[in-house]
């Protein structure tokens, strides 16, 4: 992603991908890039990153609503506990991408999420543990598709069983979760994010 900025017709000073879409400047101005602690909220992000592989994040959050609905706001007891009938059901279902493998996917991580937690406390405890931070003036003419922690985490993640998360898939969600602070450093949200990001992990 090239790491550019937009002066919107707001006045507000934003990372260029958003564009003018509405929808997409709401979820860059409130979304993107901040820390989320609830596993739920996590894996829903983590689940999502996934369906977008191969196709573009404005298409997944069009659709984000009805993938709530469609996998019970993903809770993780529930969506571990679905069998073939619920996958069938998924399949026909119009409103979502119906990708038989990302889908089996989701069931699966859910199950493998259930175990993470058990084993590290938290979902928040395992992908935050190690949160990176960069100077606010900092920047790049280019934004990296992946990085050594976006491989080892999708490595680790691969180990423990979890599917449809390569590094790639696993950088999106770190740029989107707060992990690390993608904001152009002339975007008006990233000090924003930063003092939100300073206040999570401290």
């Amino acid at each position: 992603m090239t790491a550019e900025v937009l002066i919107s017709s707001d006045g507000v000073t934003r990372c260029s991908w958003p564009g003018n879409n509405s929808l997409y400047i709401k979820y860059h101005d409130e979304e993107w890039g901040f820390p989320e602690g609830e596993d739920v909220k996590i894996f829903e992000k983590i689940s999502l990153e996934g369906f977008q592989s191969g196709l573009s994040w404005i298409t997944i959050l069009k659709k984000r609503q009805y993938f709530r609905e469609a996998f019970f706001n993903f809770d993780l007891e529930i969506v571990s506990n679905f069998g073939e009938r619920e996958i069938k059901k998924l399949l026909c279902n119009e409103n979502i991408v119906r990708h038989e493998g990302k889908i089996r996917s989701v069931v699966n991580n859910a199950q493998r999420a259930l175990m993470l937690i058990e084993s590290e406390g938290s979902l928040k405890h395992y992908f935050y543990s190690e949160p990176e931070f960069t100077p606010l003036d900092e920047t790049e003419s280019f934004i990296s598709s992946k990085t050594e922690k976006s491989e080892a985490i999708s490595k680790d993640l691969k180990k423990r069983g979890w599917t449809w998360l390569g590094p790639t898939t696993i950088y999106s969600f770190m740029q989107a979760m707060g992990v690390v602070n993608d904001h152009h450093r002339l975007c008006d949200l990233r000090k924003i994010v930063e003092i939100q990001r300073e206040k999570f992990f401290h």
